[in-house]
């Protein structure tokens, strides 16, 4: 029963996340159509397009028509979203009654997941320096690493997910958690297709 009760609370504090519910009712009230249709266009080229406007409409009125801004932006709601994904995993972790191999994959997983946040952070440190780049050998340094980190998060959460492959770890928690990293995935994924659209507008 308390594992029961402490899965429903965490899984609670998901859907009703400050992220997820803005993202849920985000109006597009007072923002301009220009700017909306700017990032329904965009979003087209990313492999999750539904999920890319979903997650940036409700910053339209900030992104405007700028693809420096939508790619900030699709970076920040990716982290946004890891560190909270990181914070549910880690609780996972003091949950009793577990498996030992389910232990053992949310473990490791909590291992990648620092490190997807940790590499996403370093992505959002090197878009910024590319807005404050001096000339374009600066800007394709700073896109670069951009790039090179937002992939290797990418990366970090598909080893999660396949800690969790095998029908031996059929379970609610097997499929909370790849529900999760597979979010982040694909905000992930769309994040750094928008990223290398902004890299070809300098």
């Amino acid at each position: 029963m308390a594992k029961q009760y402490l899965f429903l609370i965490l899984s609670l504090s998901y859907l009703f996340s400050p992220e997820l519910t803005a993202a849920t009712a985000a109006s597009q009230a007072g923002a301009s159509k220009k700017a909306i249709n700017f990032i329904q266009s965009s979003c087209k080229a990313t492999t999750y397009p539904a999920l890319c406007v979903h997650s940036l409409s409700i910053y339209a009125n900030d992104i405007q028509t700028s693809p420096k801004r939508l790619a900030e932006t699709a970076l920040a709601v990716t982290l946004n979203r890891a560190q909270s994904t990181k914070l549910f995993v880690s609780r996972l972790t003091r949950m009793k009654g577990l498996k030992k191999r389910e232990v053992e994959a949310v473990k490791d997983c909590v291992e990648e997941i620092n490190d997807t946040v940790d590499r996403l952070t370093k992505s959002v440190q090197e878009l910024k320096l590319c807005g404050s780049a001096k000339d374009q050998d600066q800007f394709a340094y700073h896109m670069s690493n951009a790039q090179t980190w937002t992939s290797a998060a990418l990366t970090d959460e598909n080893t999660c997910s396949d800690g969790f492959s095998g029908r031996v770890m059929d379970g609610r928690i097997k499929n909370s958690v790849r529900a999760r990293i597979m979010n982040v995935g694909h905000e992930t994924s769309n994040a750094l297709s928008l990223i290398n659209a902004f890299a070809k507008t300098y």
